[in-house]
């Protein structure tokens, strides 16, 4: 029976645990691949010149096992330090397009800046650990992203 005593005792859990973090930065969404007149009908007012900002709020999911011992997945002290070296360090209060190189010529869309963080946090996790990330541009606007 699901739940009962006996199968808790030798289950393996899995569990799935969030760190949530905010950063700042501006960009303008402006793809090489395209001309000028392209760019403008594409991405509309996000193609200004002179870039706009957002206030983002990451979400990074990891999902693993839940250790007998220490009753985590990953210490959330640890998942904090990885969050401050690939997102808060690089991308908090940076224009985009300009500070960081993988943005030079890939479109800094939300859903790249997704793609960035994941391929960037699962250099530093422990391999299969990393479940998804989540970046909320907007209120009403959210990008979620699981490696594939």
């Amino acid at each position: 029976m699901a739940g009962s005593s006996a199968q808790s005792s030798t289950a393996e859990r899995i569990g799935y645990i969030s760190r949530i973090e905010s950063f700042s930065a501006c960009h303008r969404l402006h793809s090489i691949h395209l001309s000028d007149e392209e760019n403008k009908k594409v991405y509309g007012k996000c193609n200004n010149p002179n870039g706009h900002g957002h206030n983002y709020k990451v979400e990074v999911t990891v999902r693993g096992k839940i250790d007998a011992k220490t009753g985590m997945v990953m210490n959330l002290t640890d998942l904090k330090k990885c969050i401050e070296e690939v997102i808060m360090i690089p991308l908090d209060h940076k224009n985009l397009d300009k500070d960081v190189p993988y943005f030079t010529t890939v479109v800094s869309t939300t859903e790249n800046v997704a793609v960035y963080i994941w391929d960037n946090m699962v250099k530093v996790l422990p391999p299969g650990l990393l479940y998804e990330i989540k970046i909320h541009e907007t209120d009403k606007n959210v990008v979620v992203y699981q490696g594939e």
